[in-house]
């Protein structure tokens, strides 16, 4: 499908959609709304997989942080545009500070209105969480990633105990999940989960694409927990060790069931040994 359907687009009353992403999840056009321009995202499944949550989030936190939501269909949402770079952008032009600073910013905004929703997935309750508790070895899988696959359930289960409250939270905020529109720098993409502060700026520690070889260098680990701590009310060993588990959730996720080999098994191993777990 190069063109959102006919039907869709009256019911949004936009024009000349150009495709300009294209995820194993949805669809992203720019389209023509009134005098301006607006991104129409059509989700493969009407029921928006795991972003269905995250819809309402954004659209409730509109002026925080989040991307303008102007419009709702079944499977179907129209946006106001956000015309980049991105914060991922930002890093592979060698700026990672000043990308790290512009997102602990959105973080606090998007945390500023931490109000619940009614049956709000927490954390805990998440498909990675269940991934990760339920994941088997290969029998070919080293003793040493046996042992941080391990280690990092343990921690993720210390660090939920651990946590305060929960809020409301973007649930998948990462460098290219933030882009410069006409409010400042805004957040879209997001899942729409409930739980404790940090969770929202671990996954940072893993991004952006591209730059693999920061995001595997310790120091820059370090001067991340050191920036992001203080926003997520955490101290700098807590905040490593949020930035390993979000490493072993994703690992899981990947993984179907079963891990035999994953490209981020070293870099979890670099958190864990950062963090102290």
């Amino acid at each position: 499908m190069t063109e959102p359907p006919r039907w869709l687009l009256d019911r949004f009353a936009v024009s000349t959609p150009e495709l300009v992403a294209e995820t194993a999840i949805a669809r992203v056009w720019r389209v023509r709304h009134g005098a301006g321009l607006a991104a129409l995202k059509l989700w493969h499944d009407p029921s928006m997989v795991n972003e269905a949550d995250g819809v309402g989030y954004l659209a409730e936190r509109a002026g925080q942080g989040a991307v303008q939501m102007i419009a709702r269909a079944e499977g179907a949402a129209l946006m106001e545009w956000l015309d980049g770079p991105s914060l991922g952008d930002l890093v592979r032009e060698g700026r990672d500070r000043e990308a790290a600073e512009h997102l602990a910013a959105v973080a606090r905004r998007l945390w500023s209105q931490p109000a619940l929703w009614p049956n709000a997935r927490q954390v805990s309750e998440t498909d990675w969480c269940r991934a990760l508790y339920a994941l088997e070895f290969a029998p070919g899988l080293s003793t040493t990633h046996r042992a941080a696959i391990t280690q990092a359930r343990a921690l993720l289960r210390q660090l939920l105990a651990e946590a305060g409250a929960p809020i409301a939270l973007h649930g998948d905020l990462h460098h290219d999940n933030v882009k410069l529109g006409p409010r400042g720098w805004t957040a879209f993409d997001a899942k729409g989960i409930a739980g404790p502060r940090p969770f929202d700026l671990a996954n940072a520690f893993r991004n952006p694409r591209g730059a693999e070889a920061l995001v595997a260098d310790p120091a820059r680990a370090l001067r991340l927990a050191a920036l992001f701590a203080p926003a997520a009310e955490v101290s700098e060993a807590e905040m490593l060790g949020w930035a390993a588990a979000k490493v072993a959730l994703s690992i899981s996720w990947r993984a179907g069931g079963r891990l035999e080999a994953d490209a981020e098994l070293g870099l979890l191993a670099m958190f864990l040994k950062l963090a102290g777990a």
